[in-house]
């Protein structure tokens, strides 16, 4: 009688399961839609093209100490404008989170009242304040006519600036209710007075939250600007408008502040991602790479990848 002996080692590891070969799925309606975005673009860039406007007088005009004169204004007025905004805006935050109820009704009746009429309106009813107010008198400090007084740079500054407190009103209240309530009992059970709080505990906390909406708020204070050319001052849009009214081309003039903007708000934009990027610390354990350091490393890898590799033939 024979018995058939299995001679395979009994150590030998069972064949595994064949290596699954992923083919990636071909969507066909992401090449349609880029073919049919494309033919736009190009389409819309011929039009412009063949259109009757000269672009030779842009870069003529793109230097002009009156369009120079006119985006120095115009950053000053951003600057202003913000300045007053954010600190206005954080008083009228602390105040609307004020336990008493004429602070914090006050409060609620700016943030309304500012929030609910338009920009445009508000720096032309500032212009013409005059018809209420004849003189302004300050006592022994200062006393005038209100139409002396009341000049296009501080109608738009005024404008402006108290428009944009009652935004930043609620962007600082929304930072200061993110942090958590417990740490301000932590800070005055440690005797820390309220102020010192908001000082050292909360604010700091908030700015992360507070940042980035800010950071939104300077570039759209920058393009808000241009309204201002309806109560005469010279900033960049009433100095391109101007510009264009002499040298017979107005559109090509629109053009160029359109793009002196585009440039503005560009910096601006850079600005606001390493302002973010400075706050986001203490909420991630690695900061995302920023632009550079991402040109930085595809550069290197593709200078690793074109070394040819040692070895035998």
């Amino acid at each position: 009688m024979t018995v058939d002996i299995d001679k395979t080692p009994a150590d030998t590891p069972p064949a595994g399961p064949e290596a699954i070969k992923a083919i990636p799925v071909r969507h066909y309606g992401r090449y349609v839609s880029a073919v049919v975005a494309i033919a736009l673009l190009v389409g819309v860039v011929y039009a412009f093209s063949q259109g009757k406007i000269n672009w030779g007088a842009i870069p003529d005009y793109f230097f002009d100490d009156r369009i120079l004169d006119g985006v120095g204004k115009t950053l000053l007025l951003t600057v202003l404008s913000m300045v007053i905004g954010i600190v206005g805006g954080v008083m009228l935050a602390v105040m609307r989170l004020s336990k008493n109820p004429v602070t914090s009704s006050i409060a609620w009746f700016y943030i309304w009242f500012f929030r609910g009429t338009p920009v445009l309106v508000q720096l032309i009813v500032w212009f013409n304040l005059g018809l209420v107010f004849e003189y302004i008198n300050l006592g022994p400090f200062y006393k005038d006519e209100w139409s002396d007084f009341m000049t296009p740079f501080l109608t738009a500054l005024l404008g402006l600036g108290l428009n944009e407190a009652a935004y930043m009103a609620e962007i600082c209240r929304a930072g200061l209710l993110s942090v958590d309530e417990g740490q301000t009992e932590a800070s005055h059970a440690l005797g820390m007075s309220h102020a010192k709080t908001l000082r050292r505990i909360v604010i700091p906390q908030a700015m992360r939250v507070i940042v980035p909406p800010t950071g939104n708020e300077v570039i759209n204070m920058l393009k808000t600007t241009s309204l201002v050319s309806v109560v005469q001052y010279p900033e960049l849009l009433r100095a391109a408008q101007d510009i264009g009214q002499t040298s017979g081309a107005p559109a090509e003039m629109l053009f160029l502040a359109a793009a002196w903007y585009l440039l503005m708000t560009s910096v601006f934009s850079i600005g606001q991602y390493y302002l973010e990027r400075y706050y986001a610390r203490g909420s991630s354990r690695s900061l995302p790479a920023t632009p550079f350091q991402k040109i930085r490393a595809n550069v290197l890898s593709l200078s690793s990848r074109s070394k040819p590799t040692g070895g035998k033939a």
